[in-house]
């Protein structure tokens, strides 16, 4: 069966949340460089700075990597980057975490929420403590948001709740994807430049292969789920749809 796309004509503001610089352009930014050409506003927030994911000082490597993800962004039309500072390497799932994820939710108010997975294994191995952290306190923010009583202080400051529309993670053709973006032609180019800009964290990490020798080809398989040449997969959750039974 060939994936659908994305109901991407709906869309009118993604937010893209994230444990640390670079966790986007593993291919993601590239359906996210297609959204910005058609002119939905897309957001990241990043929950720490990525300081332990070098071995420079903590303080050089955050420095080093916010700039170097300011620069992503700029190259798949992202204005709108928020930065936290939750410690990296140690990324605690709680209230803290929930709080500050709702917290732009009900700034940013989006209609569109990509988090990343929370399982502890996936199919390229055991995920990341921080991921899995960010993923699970992203699905529970999504819901805390829309509910004036959880975090009320917030909604006293002037940020009303917000419903999200759809909830997105990363899907894999054959296990579990149930949407597409076609990302054939500029939209790959640009994801793979993305990566491309955080070149000192990259040349930290011995024996990584080139963006444009291994992105390329991963969404390459992707596509082939929705019948086109290059694509980005996802699984895609409708909260507002009515329950199935």
């Amino acid at each position: 069966m060939t994936l659908p796309t994305l109901p991407e004509e709906t869309f009118r503001r993604v937010l893209c949340v994230v444990a640390h610089p670079d966790d986007m352009e593993y291919g993601t930014s590239a359906a996210v460089a297609r959204w910005t050409e058609r002119g939905i506003e897309v957001g990241y927030l990043l929950l720490t700075r990525g300081e332990a994911g070098m071995p420079n000082p903590p303080e050089e490597t955050a420095r080093l990597r916010i700039a170097e993800q300011r620069a992503a962004c700029a190259v798949v039309g992202v204005e709108h980057l928020t930065v936290l500072e939750h410690p990296d390497g140690v990324l605690v799932y709680g209230l803290d975490l929930r709080r500050d994820i709702c917290r732009e939710i009900r700034r940013f108010k989006p209609d569109v929420v990509f988090g990343g997975g929370f399982e502890v294994e996936t199919p390229y191995g055991f995920d990341q403590a921080d991921h899995r952290a960010a993923g699970l306190a992203t699905l529970d923010a999504l819901r805390d948001a829309g509910n004036r009583w959880v975090f009320p202080e917030q909604v006293d400051e002037g940020l009303e709740p917000h419903s999200v529309r759809w909830y997105i993670t990363p899907g894999l053709a054959g296990s579990g994807a149930t949407h597409g973006v076609d990302v054939t032609g500029e939209p790959l180019r640009r994801g793979v430049a993305s990566l491309e800009a955080h070149a000192g964290y990259l040349a930290a990490l011995p024996d990584h292969p080139a963006p444009a020798d291994f992105i390329p080809k991963f969404l390459a398989m992707s596509g082939e789920a929705m019948g086109v040449e290059h694509a980005v997969l996802f699984r895609a959750h409708d909260l507002q749809a009515p329950p199935e039974f």
